[in-house]
């Protein structure tokens, strides 16, 4: 494709206390391998790290970056102002901690091309500093860990239900009026629900591949997957018929250790069978999960999987019915509106 062919693309990127990746992340955006014009817009949450202060270092080393306030803090906000913000036909969703592979855009623009979606992705490919992380990592990329997903395990190229942040069309994220804004977690599944109930083709690629930072902590993870679970329940009850078994297995596996353990200690030992057989699962699960890894962080991939499994199980069985209602009795805002919501 001649340079002058080369759509012109708009990099969005929803930031918040990301001060320890926000420099490389931007680094990988402006070193692609790609002809066409673009631009960087950085949506700023309330930071309380240094993260505003890199991001006017960016502004002021490279004319393609910019910057746009997100005063509530929440993703979906600060991507609905970013896209507003941006000017071009292609919108690239970027995270503070994503770093892009060399020809990401390039790829995700023939692609779009190619196969005529509305939105494409690729892999989350996860990669971690320290032992932790590592094992983090693992887990993520697993099927144990997150089941047939194919953004974190792979597979072959195709349509997809969803797709790791996105390379869209702005024709197709106008057409859907943007991010729904009352959705604090999800956002990306519920936009793209929307975008194929409208006819729109979501496209999977292993071509397209993202470096994914891990939460540093067993507390963040717990808190990350504790979130994902609570509001993929949100969009269970706002789009009916989208569950699968896959998002039933966590509040599944929870209810039965729960369960387990109190008849266990109140009726029979031999309840304590169940809970005794997942942490077997998930210790067997880890050895393959792990191989290559140094022992310190194979040791904590169990810890990583029983975690992201509890979180997510626990937040989808608890998740407030009210939250469901108030989306639906909400109005999705134009791009870049934003609302102040208490959750």
């Amino acid at each position: 494709m001649p340079a002058q062919q080369y759509p012109a693309v708009s990099v969005i990127m929803p930031v918040l206390n990301e001060e320890r990746h926000l420099r490389n992340s931007v680094r990988h955006i402006l070193e692609q391998e790609y002809e066409g014009e673009m631009e960087v817009v950085i949506a700023l949450g309330p930071s309380t790290d240094r993260t505003d202060e890199i991001a006017a270092e960016l502004v002021a080393e490279d004319p393609r970056v910019q910057t746009v306030p997100n005063p509530t803090g929440r993703t979906p906000a600060a991507l609905n102002a970013a896209i507003a913000a941006s000017h071009h036909p292609i919108v690239v969703r970027v995270d503070g901690h994503g770093m892009l592979s060399p020809n990401y855009i390039a790829t995700a623009v023939r692609l779009l091309e190619e196969t005529g979606a509305q939105n494409v992705g690729g892999i989350m490919h996860a990669e971690g500093e320290n032992a932790w992380e590592q094992a983090v990592a693992a887990a993520m990329t697993s099927k144990i860990g997150v089941g047939n997903a194919a953004f974190h395990t792979g597979g072959e190229a195709g349509p997809a239900e969803t797709v790791y942040l996105g390379v869209f069309r702005r024709e197709a994220l106008e057409r859907a009026e943007g991010y729904n804004v009352e959705f604090i977690r999800a956002q990306d599944w519920e936009l793209n629900f929307r975008i194929r109930d409208a006819g729109g083709l979501i496209w999977f690629s292993p071509e397209l591949r993202v470096q994914y930072r891990p939460r540093p902590s067993v507390r963040a993870l717990g808190k990350q997957y504790k979130e994902y679970g609570r509001w993929r329940h949100v969009v269970a009850r706002y789009h009916a018929g989208s569950i699968n078994l896959r998002y039933l297995a966590p509040p599944t596996a929870v209810c039965a250790i729960a369960a387990g353990i109190v008849v266990g200690a109140a009726v029979t030992p031999w309840a304590f069978v169940v809970p005794a057989g997942y942490v077997a699962a998930v210790v067997a699960g880890s050895l393959p999960a792990g191989k290559g890894l140094p022992l310190k962080a194979r040791a904590q991939i169990p810890v990583a999987l029983a975690t992201m499994h509890m979180s997510w199980g626990y937040g989808f069985l608890t998740s407030p019915r009210k939250l469901a209602k108030k989306v639906i009795a909400s109005r999705r805002p134009a791009i870049g509106g934003s609302v102040e919501q208490t959750v």
